[in-house]
């Protein structure tokens, strides 16, 4: 069965917008990226979540895909609030792999999963300036095969230590991170909207302000 959701509230009274606030939100808006995507694969608990979600927020993704088969669907993430990650991102949750791998499709060339596969490449090798999905699995088990499926390739965060491992927020963080520095030697965040107009437009309604013309 399938459950997709679209979420980007964010719960504030537009008539004490400052100008300070609207040109911050701007700007914001200005900066988020297109063809850059998040997906989180039946990942449990809720404040690893959130914390990939402020990351995303951190450095411009807008679209975050929630695909959870073999656990609960996940009821909320955190307060819809000026003051959330979860607030400013456009959320779609799903609970089919095939739909959600499709939706993500749409909207990138390459989708590479985080997996210790024998193909598995470098997360510095990884053009992240395309239009680039990454995938991040479970705490326990990863990314299931299924999904896998759906990807182009594999990437690893290199680590020098004994254990093996990083918990999927870090992991999320460090590979977000990388995907802003190479966008930003490329020019991605000069304050030329990256974003589609049409959905540019919509983000600036739900968020209170409209981008000038």
């Amino acid at each position: 069965m399938r459950y997709q959701q679209d979420i980007c509230v964010v719960n504030f009274n537009k008539q004490n917008m400052t100008p300070e606030r609207a040109a911050k939100i701007k700007k914001v808006l200005n900066h988020r990226q297109d063809g850059l995507v998040v997906v989180m694969e039946n990942v449990h608990d809720p404040h690893n979540i959130s914390a990939v979600m402020r990351t995303c927020d951190a450095v411009g993704v807008q679209e975050v895909f929630v695909l959870t088969t073999i656990i609960s669907r996940h009821e909320k993430f955190g307060k819809k609030s000026s003051a959330s990650a979860a607030g400013w991102l456009t959320i779609h949750q799903y609970e089919d792999t095939a739909s959600c791998m499709d939706a993500v499709r749409k909207k990138c060339d390459k989708i590479f999963a985080t997996h210790l596969g024998v193909q598995s490449s470098s997360l510095y090798d990884l053009k992240l300036t395309e239009r680039v999905a990454l995938v991040f699995g479970n705490e326990h088990a990863g990314v299931t095969e299924e999904c896998l499926n759906y990807c182009d390739g594999n990437f690893i965060i290199p680590q020098m230590g004994m254990v093996q491992s990083l918990n999927i927020s870090v992991a999320c963080a460090i590979a977000l991170y990388e995907a802003l520095r190479q966008r930003l030697n490329n020019g991605f965040y000069n304050g030329t909207p990256q974003l589609p107009e049409n959905q540019l437009k919509s983000l600036a309604k739900e968020w209170g302000v409209y981008r000038e013309e």
